[in-house]
């Protein structure tokens, strides 16, 4: 298995994957899976600023991550939100880890301080991962969404990516950092937690 950079050629096995949490679980408030196309169009605007990370292994995606813009304003510039995907066969195989631990390093070189992550509740697979990566409780929303006949609750965490500074540097573009010398590093930064 390994951990790479997505591109628009993942988006049927990203569609294959996301499918199912919309269509048979409350774990995504969508109504309608997204097609392979939607998602080609996900990908493609995701990367234009901001990583999306998906685990292979012999050529299929075994899961993905991907962050996302927190807030428009101006002041929110430094934070973003994440979301991890684990196709049922792969769960518990350390992918969810792996992954967050690359997207953090890349978010890091991008000069990124905030990651959020919300998921509906019960979810104790997503409790426990973002518990063990060492995010905080910032409090749940109740009764927030409808969604399969009934309402329910959001949970949202916050995680420190690096101490913040009096004056935090500009974002670096993610084309701009795929250049650095510590890219590689950074994007390789999970593959040792993967398990086959």
């Amino acid at each position: 298995m390994r951990i790479r950079l997505a591109t628009e050629a993942d988006a049927a096995d990203v569609a294959d994957i996301y499918g199912p949490v919309v269509r048979d679980t409350v774990i995504s408030f969508e109504q309608d899976p997204p097609t392979a196309e939607e998602m080609r169009r996900r990908i493609a605007d995701t990367l234009a600023k901001l990583p999306w990370l998906v685990c292979e292994r012999d050529g299929a995606v075994t899961g993905y991550a991907y962050a996302g813009r927190h807030r428009a304003r101006a002041a929110y510039d430094w934070s973003v939100d994440v979301s991890v995907y684990i196709h049922p066969a792969w769960h518990r195989r350390g992918i969810g880890r792996a992954l967050y631990t690359s997207l953090f390093a890349l978010l890091r070189l991008q000069h990124y301080y905030n990651v959020y992550a919300g998921a509906t509740l019960p979810n104790p697979g997503s409790v426990g991962l973002h518990e063990a990566m060492g995010f905080r409780l910032v409090g749940v929303y109740r009764g927030v969404g409808f969604k399969h006949g009934g309402w329910h609750d959001v949970i949202w965490w916050h995680l420190d990516l690096q101490p913040k500074t009096s004056l935090p540097p500009p974002l670096r573009a993610l084309r701009e950092i795929q250049a650095m010398p510590e890219w590689v590093a950074a994007l390789a930064a999970g593959q040792a937690l993967l398990r086959e």
